[in-house]
């Protein structure tokens, strides 16, 4: 009986941590997120030049 209230308490114990926010998911965020800040502006600088580039190509064709 004794190892079997243990093994319960163990297991509740494992079921608090479960929602807890731990290093593995501080170091994986952060592998996610630095490529896209480092990536994000030079996308942004790649589609205004595009949207600049319809936009005069679209001027262009109404004349």
């Amino acid at each position: 009986m004794k190892r079997w209230r243990e093994k319960k308490a163990a297991r509740s114990q494992k079921r608090k941590d479960e929602g807890r926010y731990n290093f593995l998911d501080v170091l994986t965020d952060v592998l996610i997120w630095v490529p896209e800040l480092v990536i994000l502006p030079f996308r942004l600088i790649y589609l205004l030049f595009r949207l600049f580039g319809r936009v005069f190509k679209d001027g262009f064709d109404s004349i």
